[in-house]
């Protein structure tokens, strides 16, 4: 029984490859008002359409019936990462150095849970952003969510 987001993420990730796309990511939900949910998140260099989605989606689906990787009723949801996409992989956060993003801490970090700057990248365990002139190294393993902040 996984529920892990990682493990089901590297349970998907072969069949969501050869399909040609990037799986960006998978978020779980359990025990949210109308049941669990699964978020799979691709991506490809010409953007993803509803008819991309619907096709990761039968894939995953008979994947997730074979593997039953997660107890119980959820509602599986296959979408763009979007511009506002979220962070998860260490290499997203080299991928995308230099640009604006937004960081909740599982825990408080100097009495603070959200940060907003300017990605600097990874140093070591810490991801580094730029808050108003200011180096601020985060705990990776502390980072609760992640995401880019579209600037228009």
């Amino acid at each position: 029984m996984r529920q892990d987001p990682l493990q089901i993420g590297e349970l998907l990730a072969p069949a969501v490859q050869a399909m040609g796309y990037e799986l960006v990511g998978v978020e779980y939900r359990s025990g949210s008002p109308g049941g669990s949910l699964l978020r799979v998140y691709i991506d490809n260099a010409q953007g993803i359409t509803v008819d991309d989605c619907q096709a990761v989606s039968y894939q995953v689906s008979g994947i997730l019936d074979v593997e039953d990787p997660i107890p119980g009723h959820y509602t599986l949801e296959v979408s763009s990462p979007g511009l506002d996409r979220l962070l998860f992989k260490r290499d997203d956060y080299e991928r995308f150095t230099g640009s604006l993003v937004k960081l909740r801490l599982a825990f408080p970090l100097e009495g603070r849970r959200k940060y907003q700057g300017r990605l600097q990248g990874l140093d070591g365990d810490n991801v580094v952003i730029d808050q108003d002139g200011d180096q601020i190294s985060l705990p990776f393993d502390q980072i609760e969510q992640a995401r880019l902040v579209p600037e228009y």
